[in-house]
């Protein structure tokens, strides 16, 4: 573990056990509440995911023609499941269209695909260095304030059409507008590419800064023909059938099948649940245990201030000459504190006679009284009476 880790991980353990653990049941408390909230938007996609069909292309006209117009257009969509084969849409069109390219090719590769991903990645070496002063919590922020990675995402409309079908038996446009949706996509290339040191990557090792010592190229494609899923709502826009992503669905576009995409939403859906009963349950018991805590503590300071009320009460009814004494007092018995007065009173349980009376009892009446010489937490004092 890296000196920031470290750091990072004593600074939140600090925060955490701050009011005895209250800190860390509250952020029990907001992932318990998160897990729920999370639970509840998966168990609503998995019954929509149960519920919906799943189709080929050539069936969505029978399922979407009941809801349709004269124009064709069929409203908001019914939600469906259809596997096809990603073709481009240029290849469908059936006109002069046709004849100009409307798919990608990959620079690496040269493989054809409708949407190509683009992603380099600056991976940085830290070392202190001989002058590393650096603080551990500004190396914190500065490495998650700065960017480190640059991803290009070029596409071009698609078709999903029959499996193993030509594509004028039928075909669905595929809208990947407003999708946050991750994408099926195959990698084609991978290269990890090492940064020739400079100058200036010489002074950044020496002092402790972080520099770059390679970057890492990867391209990731959907080519043509690849099998895949598509999950969203589904209608027709002109006598055409489109499907779009639903932002209620974890899926739009997928390599599973219906009964993966089940399989793996129940699983989440289960580890959620019962995470949520985990950390609520453990917040429930941290947040117990300081409020516990924190009662006793403040019942202790309650009954430690009534008991030094009373005392001062009854010290003030035969507070005698011995207050008001002008005889001269030896330098070795003047109270501490006022300097003017005899030692009269000793702290339990450190029992030192350093104070008179009256400054005694406002050192007790302190949040957090301490002995004036040994700096110890006292309880009570005792006033000494000589014979």
């Amino acid at each position: 573990m890296s000196s920031q880790d470290q750091a990072l991980v004593s600074l939140l353990s600090q925060i955490a056990l701050s009011f005895d653990g209250a800190i860390l049941g509250f952020a029990f408390a907001y992932a318990a509440v998160r897990s729920i909230l999370n639970f509840t938007a998966n168990s609503t996609a998995l019954r929509k995911l149960r519920t919906a069909p799943s189709l080929s292309v050539s069936d969505l006209r029978s399922i979407l023609s009941d809801g349709s117009d004269e124009d064709g257009n069929s409203g908001d969509g019914k939600i469906v499941i259809v596997r096809g084969t990603v073709d481009a849409k240029s290849a469908v069109d059936g006109s002069w269209k046709a004849l100009m390219p409307g798919v990608l090719v990959s620079r690496e590769s040269g493989d054809k695909a409708v949407v190509i991903q683009r992603t380099q990645t600056c991976i940085y070496n830290e070392w202190k260095g001989l002058f590393g002063w650096t603080s551990d919590l500004r190396a914190i922020f500065t490495r998650s304030w700065r960017k480190q990675e640059s991803t290009s995402l070029r596409k071009v409309p698609f078709v999903l059409i029959d499996v193993g079908r030509r594509p004028n038996s039928g075909y669905v446009v595929v809208n990947l507008d407003g999708s946050r949706h991750p994408l099926p996509l195959t990698t084609v290339y991978h290269k990890l590419q090492p940064i020739n040191a400079s100058p200036y990557t010489f002074l950044q090792a020496l002092f402790g800064h972080e520099y770059p010592v390679g970057l890492l190229d990867e391209e990731k494609i959907l080519p043509l023909g690849k099998d895949i899923s598509a999950v969203g709502l589904c209608s027709f826009r002109n006598g055409i059938a489109e499907i779009k992503s639903c932002k209620d669905l974890p899926y739009f576009l997928s390599d599973l099948s219906k009964d993966q995409m089940i399989v793996d939403l129940s699983f989440k859906t289960k580890v959620l649940l019962w995470g949520g009963i985990v950390l609520g349950s453990m917040s429930v018991g941290v947040l117990g245990y300081a409020v516990v805590r924190n009662w006793n503590k403040w019942k202790q300071w309650k009954q430690q201030r009534e008991l030094q009320q009373q005392r001062q009460d009854v010290s003030g009814g035969f507070d005698y000459q011995l207050e008001d004494e002008n005889e001269d007092v030896p330098d070795g018995q003047l109270c501490v504190v006022c300097l003017m007065r005899r030692r009269r009173s000793a702290f339990i349980p450190c029992g030192h006679l350093v104070c008179c009376h009256r400054c005694a009892v406002s050192v007790e009446r302190e949040v957090a009284p301490k002995c004036p010489v040994c700096r110890q937490e006292i309880r009570d004092s005792v006033r000494i009476f000589e014979s």
